[in-house]
């Protein structure tokens, strides 16, 4: 082999393996991400969460809260606020969930209260049977 055609030979290689390793994050990041699966359902005892408290859980790789709202029962939530997406936290004072990204306010329905949110919190479905929430 000569000199010549070995070294355009390499150069070739060479070429291919650097487009190679600059290709595959590019590609990556291009292509459409794949869902984690959700869980089937999450069990918490009635007595994790007393009258007028919350709980934090995650529902697969959606993180929830679980509420007990006085006389009303429990309700299950998302934290993500539906503006930007940052977690809401619960004020057990003023029974609102509150986003401390803009200020969003949600009653304990996940409904908007105030701020720049556009839409209401999605809601899990849950049962409660006998001394267990069933979310899910």
């Amino acid at each position: 082999m000569e000199r010549r055609s070995f070294l355009k030979k390499l150069s070739a290689m060479l070429g291919a393996a650097t487009t190679f390793v600059f290709a595959v994050p590019v590609l990556k990041f291009l292509a459409p991400q794949r869902l984690q699966p959700q869980a089937e359902k999450i069990i918490i005892k009635k007595s994790e969460i007393p009258f007028g408290a919350a709980k934090e859980v995650s529902f697969g790789v959606t993180p929830l809260i679980v509420i007990n709202r006085k006389g009303k029962g429990y309700i299950a939530l998302s934290r993500v606020c539906t503006h930007l997406g940052c977690l809401v936290g619960f004020n057990r004072k003023d029974e609102q969930l509150v986003c401390p990204c803009h200020a969003a306010i949600f009653s304990l329905e996940g409904n908007v209260i105030s701020g720049p949110a556009p839409t209401a919190l999605k809601r899990f479905p849950l049962k409660v049977e006998a001394d267990e929430i069933i979310v899910g």
